[in-house]
């Protein structure tokens, strides 16, 4: 069982024509009828459910990346350069996500919860959203963008912390603005050969967000809790991801092998689309709030 949280190097069909968007209220009433079939359910959300709090999402409704790619771990691990011109965009990028706040979604998903809905949700996003809009059973499958580790000596501290140790050793950076690009990156584009990184205090040791980069593992025993998790739900709930990334996919891979019910929650196409047995193509907080006043 691969834990990377990169899409393994296989060979995708060509993207399918995405049926039209349904109406909310079309989408909520097929929702509620699987919900209602299989009440327990392992639910997996992705960045789609973060974008109306204003984070943006890595991919497009077919599934194809925005932009460049994010930063790979080995990158990151291996480079100074890399390292500088990741915390230098993150000066920019990273307050965007401090200061969001849980949209409709994320308190609908909570809403779930606390109607025994939910045998836990497995979330692909670092942001935290869900923990506070209220959710309490919640695996952050890829960490969390707010805590930052030492990769040598595991110290531990406040992103933000970081930050302003950065701002006091690059003061010039104050002055840039660039578009927020997701899990804290931005499009910031300059020369970042000056930049002055924000090394462990304890060590002198890399400090790096504790989330999982592009190309990293997940931890062995979030996977293991989440799969023991879909094998005592009901079924499995996609809602806001494209799949694309196979530390998603693979919860619909293991579905389909224990013959679990699936269904998806989302604009546009997934990775999983031949294997589910609900596609809901529309929006998501109006469609779980919806569901809620039916179920």
């Amino acid at each position: 069982m691969t834990l990377s949280r990169q899409a393994p190097r296989t060979h995708l069909p060509p993207p399918l024509a995405e049926p039209a968007p349904v109406a909310s209220e079309e989408a909520a009433e097929r929702l509620a009828a699987f919900i209602r079939r299989h009440p327990r359910l392992l639910i997996l959300t992705g960045a789609g459910v973060s974008t109306d709090s204003g984070i943006p999402d890595y991919r497009d409704q077919d599934g194809a990346w925005k932009r460049k790619q994010p930063v790979q771990h080995g990158d990151f691990m291996g480079s100074a350069s890399t390292r500088q011109r990741y915390w230098g965009r993150s000066l920019v990028g990273w307050p965007v996500m401090r200061h969001s706040r849980p949209n409709p979604a994320h308190l609908h998903l909570a809403e779930l919860e606390r109607r025994e809905h939910a045998e836990l949700l497995v979330t692909q996003n670092v942001d935290r959203l869900h923990q506070r809009a209220g959710s309490r059973r919640v695996i952050d499958l890829h960490g969390r963008a707010d805590q930052v580790i030492c990769m040598n000596c595991d110290y531990r501290c406040d992103r933000q912390a970081v930050h302003d140790r950065c701002y006091a050793l690059n003061p010039d950076f104050q002055r840039y603005q660039a578009a927020t690009a997701p899990d804290g990156d931005s499009d910031l584009e300059v020369d970042f050969s000056s930049f002055r990184i924000a090394d462990c205090p304890h060590c002198g040791g890399i400090l790096k967000p504790d989330v999982v980069f592009f190309g990293d593992n997940v931890p062995k025993s979030r996977v293991q809790q989440a799969l023991d998790a879909l094998q005592a739900s009901d079924g499995l709930l996609v809602i806001g991801s494209s799949l694309m990334v196979y530390s998603g996919y693979r919860f619909c891979r293991y579905g389909r092998e224990w013959k679990k019910p699936m269904a998806a929650l989302t604009l546009g196409r997934t990775r999983a689309d031949d294997i589910i047995d609900l596609k809901l193509n529309a929006r998501i907080g109006e469609t779980l709030a919806a569901t809620l006043a039916l179920l």
